[in-house]
């Protein structure tokens, strides 16, 4: 095969890609919380640029996958909710992120 073709083989990793992450708003969500011990609902809003319904709707779906932790606290009588990779998102997101590697080098450019 050529070195401009594009194998079956090649591209498998993308059939295999986690549709919950490959979800743009949450494959954002997931890597500003790759990078931070655990992120506040307003810091997300406004690194993501979500309505609050949005981030909401997202969060409930990585949560749903067991993919993040959501808690919910008070700091001085104000509420505040925290969220976090768990493990299992942790271990998905960089899955994710070496299948999208993979797939990206083999195609030629």
């Amino acid at each position: 095969m050529a070195n401009n073709e594009i194998s079956r083989e090649n591209l498998r990793p993308l059939a295999e890609i986690d549709r919950v992450i490959h979800e743009p708003a949450r494959l954002l969500i997931l890597a500003y919380l790759s990078v931070v011990e655990s992120a506040d609902f307003l810091f997300l809003i406004s690194q993501t640029a979500l309505t609050r319904g949005n981030l909401s709707s997202h969060l409930s779906k990585l949560e749903a996958a067991g993919y993040i932790e959501i808690k919910k606290e008070f700091v001085e009588k104000i509420p505040r909710t925290l969220m976090c990779l768990t493990e299992e998102g942790r271990r998905a997101f960089l899955e994710y992120r070496q299948n999208m590697k993979q797939v990206l080098d083999s195609l030629s450019e």
